[in-house]
């Protein structure tokens, strides 16, 4: 295997330095490492932060890219699949870890599936450390899967995925869209007759807590989600019942439900338990 490929991260100023430091640890010490890791800084961030970001800045693998004000994640994103040099772009958050092996799977899926625009992996969810592993967000495998699951919800772990720039650069790349740039992105590449992929396997560790939940919730988050599925309808994607029952579920957990209940309530309704640990 010899395909060359980019990953593409951002960081602002609530990332953590030593989560940061973790991250691009699990990107570089791959069993296919990346040619190039673009850096996307979104704003000021703070000493601590931009330190360990030094560390990294000499390495010829290592572009850095900085923005002179937040401008959230659609466009950090959009900014840095601007700077990348190859065709297959893989992307990752600043505060999860990949598996070993994430990139070497997913290169070889793409080899194999030249048809494929993005190819996405399972993920678990932790707190703490690896070994405190308290959910699985599972997606399904095939394309025809995907693309039924999409008309409920977001089909595709982004921090997962590795994808054909130019695919997604046809209709668009990252646009603005209040914590739903990626799910805006799905349905706008299977409205484009793209197809998609899920490997079976656990291919990033992604932090969580009562602030992750606390993100996933509010009036603001819920009109974002809302006005999303208002486009899935006009366009044909889902139905008038389905808008409204999945307008409805979101109105429930998002705004109505306090955060406690909304963590209760993503744990065990939305993600997999994950397995009991083995006694000694």
């Amino acid at each position: 295997m010899c395909r060359q490929f980019s990953v593409a991260l951002a960081i602002y100023e609530k990332d953590d330095p030593a989560f940061f430091d973790a991250a691009m640890d699990s990107i570089l010490h791959q069993t296919v490492p990346p040619s190039e890791v673009i850096v996307v800084v979104d704003g000021p961030i703070p000493s601590a932060l931009n330190e360990a970001l030094l560390v990294y800045e000499p390495s010829p693998t290592v572009r850095v890219i900085r923005l002179p004000e937040n401008r959230g994640h659609g466009e950090a994103r959009r900014a840095g699949l601007a700077c990348c040099n190859y065709d297959l772009v893989a992307l990752m958050d600043a505060d999860d870890i990949s598996t070993p092996d994430r990139f070497e799977k997913q290169l070889s899926y793409m080899e194999e599936h030249p048809d494929v625009s993005v190819v996405g992996g399972q993920i678990a969810e932790f707190v703490g450390d690896l070994d405190n592993v308290v959910g699985l967000r599972e997606v399904y495998p095939t394309d025809e899967e995907i693309k039924k699951d999409l008309k409920q919800r977001c089909p595709l772990n982004q921090v997962t995925v590795l994808f054909r720039r130019a695919d997604v650069e046809a209709v668009g790349g990252y646009l603005d869209f209040f914590c739903e740039e990626d799910y805006y992105l799905w349905v706008r590449m299977y409205l484009a007759g793209m197809r998609f992929a899920n490997l079976p396997d656990v291919l990033v560790y992604v932090r969580v807590g009562e602030d992750m939940y606390r993100r996933r919730g509010g009036i603001r988050y819920f009109k974002s989600e809302a006005r999303l599925q208002k486009i899935m309808y006009k366009e044909g994607i889902i139905s008038f019942t389905r808008y409204l029952v999945n307008v409805a579920k979101r109105l429930a957990v998002q705004v109505l439900l306090p955060n406690r209940l909304r963590s209760f309530v993503f744990r065990h309704f939305a993600r997999k338990s994950a397995p009991a640990k083995k006694e000694n």
